[in-house]
């Protein structure tokens, strides 16, 4: 006799949220994967929108206009919450009206990563990062992570994903999710 798979009732949006590099599209990737659901990626649907580039969006926008686009796709994908994993962007959930959003109607789970994987990561895509496009990327990344980690440590799940694999990361994230679906039920 098996144990039942308490994800399988989970009827909800599964939102990944995290500093950029942290892993959110790949691990995002394999838990739709792992759950046979539709991936998305709030970044990727930002630039489909736009017709443009993140980078060209920064740069003749500016990060408020960016951030404006950006709350309103993430609305839109949400608007009808369905089974899906979502991926945003490193900035989206800091925002309240997204964080107030994904609160309500997904279950958000926080990426955490250390400084120093997370700049081994973003060193991998350079000039994907614009704001990163400093003369000390890594004090710009500290000062982030120290600015971001309150809005972060609101999602209702936390996990790392410094160590190991994103195949490591993704059974982490499956294990916590099961772990929450059993006490929020």
């Amino acid at each position: 006799m098996t144990q039942a798979d308490p994800l399988r009732d989970l009827a909800r949006p599964v939102v990944l949220v995290g500093l950029m590099g942290v892993g959110k599209t790949t691990v995002g990737r394999r838990l739709a994967a792992r759950l046979n659901r539709p991936f998305m990626d709030a970044d990727e649907e930002i630039e489909r929108s736009a017709g443009r580039s993140i980078p060209e969006i920064f740069a003749d926008f500016g990060e408020q206009g960016f951030r404006d686009g950006e709350r309103r796709v993430i609305a839109r994908i949400l608007e009808s919450p369905r089974p899906m994993v979502l991926a945003l962007g490193g900035g989206a959930f800091v925002q309240a009206p997204v964080r107030a959003l994904v609160k309500s109607c997904a279950v958000s789970i926080w990426l955490r990563a250390d400084l120093d994987t997370l700049m081994e990561r973003v060193g991998r895509r350079p000039g994907a990062r614009p704001l990163l496009e400093t003369e000390d990327p890594r004090e710009v990344m500290a000062r982030l992570i120290e600015a971001r980690a309150p809005a972060y440590g609101q999602a209702d799940i936390i996990v790392d994903s410094a160590a190991g694999s994103h195949d490591s990361t993704t059974q982490r994230v499956v294990e916590a999710l099961s772990a929450w679906m059993e006490t929020a039920g």
